[in-house]
């Protein structure tokens, strides 16, 4: 008997069969023909699921943002305890609800082990997100549209350096974003695509720039 599939796997299978060819193949060969191809459907599944080529992009767009959330996992980093040996903690990071908080050293040793997962076993995810955002700077409606998933990932950080005790959380998530963003284009697209870095490499370099940001007194190491 086949197995009969719901809407949201259907979804999902059309998805991440547009992520896997937009890793393989460029922007152009992102067709509707192609993703049902690619995703063992009839032809035609893609078009009755997104009709236009914009609708496809923001499904594919929504579904890199879902798959980037489960490796990154941001709402789960732990969250030092800006100067406060316990207490009850409210915003984001897992193990903050009860209990003293943790130190600086983890939320370094966090950053670092979700960036190098990054790194090390979804590499095409990134080749996907430089496809998406070139394509946004040619189409206005898909810019809204990419701006608006990449805030899920921006807010939590703002609010993760706010707790830290940054004095200007806005700016110093945009610094982290911009550090970790960079790092990941060198590594995936650029010249240091064969020298990933390890987890404590990448462990020394968050210490460094969070140092720098919240004014340490040299717990982070």
């Amino acid at each position: 008997m086949a197995t009969r599939t719901t809407g949201t796997s259907r979804a999902h299978l059309i998805a991440d069969a547009a992520l896997a060819l937009l890793a393989e193949r460029g922007m152009r060969g992102l067709t509707h023909r192609a993703v049902d191809e690619r995703a063992g459907l009839p032809q035609g599944s893609t078009s009755n699921y997104a009709r236009t080529r914009q609708s496809l992009l923001e499904a594919t767009v929504r579904r890199l943002a879902e798959r980037e959330a489960r490796v990154l996992a941001p709402g789960e980093l732990p969250v030092p305890g800006a100067g406060q040996a316990s207490g009850t903690y409210t915003g984001p990071g897992r193990g903050a609800e009860n209990g003293p908080r943790p130190g600086p050293e983890a939320l370094v040793a966090g950053l670092a082990s979700a960036l190098h997962r990054y790194l090390t076993r979804h590499p095409e995810l990134l080749v996907c997100r430089y496809e998406l955002a070139l394509e946004a700077t040619r189409r206005p409606e898909l810019r809204k549209f990419y701006d608006a998933t990449g805030r899920q990932f921006r807010e939590p950080l703002t609010a993760l350096m706010a707790a830290a005790g940054s004095a200007e959380p806005e700016r110093h998530a945009l610094s982290l974003v911009a550090w970790c963003e960079g790092l990941m284009f060198s590594c995936a697209a650029g010249s240091y695509h064969q020298s990933v870095p390890t987890e404590e490499e990448l462990r020394t370099g968050f210490a460094e720039l969070l140092r720098g940001m919240l004014g340490s007194d040299g717990a982070l190491r």
